[in-house]
């Protein structure tokens, strides 16, 4: 048995909108596939009658500085990420989160916005991608088909067919996307670079990704964290901890940020800023990954591990 029909490949974000709106339904994109594959095999996906291969759009493969931004398209594969020196030196959270996704041969596939349309609310890139304060770009059925191959990518975005959207906003649930199936594509992230604070002397940003996953080798975490701080001499001038898993979907310690926003680093206020994340927090048991009590238990070693780093690099 077939498990789709229609294979189609786009060369455009155009063409691809204009897939969405004509080919025979459901359908479904695929980059690198290696959740997409397998969940149809074995059933966790329901049937599909097109696929829909955007690994040759141009938009989605961009990797490069916009304005104040670094934008990182969603068809970029993870391990050209953490091999690419931009990204490195303004994002290195998500450096170290794309470098402990699977194994090498699956890092050369899969891509960061198949990480994030898979919705898990402890997917490595998704937490440090929530912790960096991103925007999405959507691509939705309004985007004009006559929108021809030589229109620059910021014509496009001003067309009305694209919109920027907080990150956070993209999840509604465990493995549950905002995004509309069938109708919207996710075309890349846009993460904030703050020139002024790059150069100053009294200004420092970094950031930090750490996990804990079980020591067989399946590359499942059984929890992580990821932050990004601006450090202002001795003090935390600004700070976003990402924790996964921490709710049913992609979750900021807030309460533990309002702790540490304008205090120094020491023992006393760590532990203050742990309490309040603990009782914010909502870890749940899993059969496969780890019960709640443990994940709670492992937590205080990694918040404080990430944490201490991520404010020595912005030292």
């Amino acid at each position: 048995m077939n498990l789709w029909q229609n294979y189609i490949r786009p060369k455009t974000l155009a063409e691809a909108i204009n897939v969405f709106s004509s080919a025979p339904k459901p359908l479904a994109p695929i980059a690198g596939g290696t959740d997409l594959l397998l969940d149809l095999e074995q059933g966790r996906h329901s049937p599909v009658s097109t696929l829909v291969d955007v690994t040759e759009i141009e938009e989605l493969l961009a990797l490069e500085i916009r304005d104040d931004a670094l934008f990182v398209g969603a068809g970029v594969p993870v391990n050209r990420i953490v091999l690419d020196p931009l990204v490195g030196a303004h994002a290195q959270a998500l450096v170290e989160a794309c470098e402990l996704i699977a194994g090498p041969q699956v890092r050369n596939v899969a891509t960061l916005g198949g990480n994030v349309a898979h919705a898990l609310p402890a997917a490595d890139g998704t937490i440090a991608l929530l912790a960096l304060d991103v925007q999405a770009e959507i691509a939705t059925l309004a985007l004009s088909t006559s929108i021809g191959t030589t229109v620059s990518g910021a014509e496009r975005r001003r067309s009305g067919g694209t919109r920027r959207i907080p990150f956070g906003e993209l999840f509604v649930g465990p493995g549950k996307s905002s995004i509309k199936h069938g109708e919207e594509l996710i075309v890349g992230f846009y993460i904030p670079i703050q020139e002024t604070l790059k150069v100053s002397q009294t200004f420092r940003v970094s950031s930090c990704f750490k996990r804990i996953m079980r020591p067989q080798g399946v590359a499942l975490p059984i929890i992580n964290v990821a932050i990004w701080l601006e450090r202002e001499k001795d003090s935390i001038k600004d700070i976003r901890i990402a924790v996964g898993p921490g709710a049913s979907t992609p979750w900021r310690a807030s309460e533990a940020e309002k702790v540490l926003i304008g205090k120094s680093l020491n023992n006393e206020t760590v532990e203050t800023a742990l309490e309040s994340l603990l009782s914010q927090v909502g870890f749940r048991s899993s059969a496969r990954r780890a019960s709640a009590d443990y994940r709670r238990h492992l937590v205080s070693t990694l918040f404080k591990e990430t944490l201490e780093t991520a404010w020595s690099r912005a030292g």
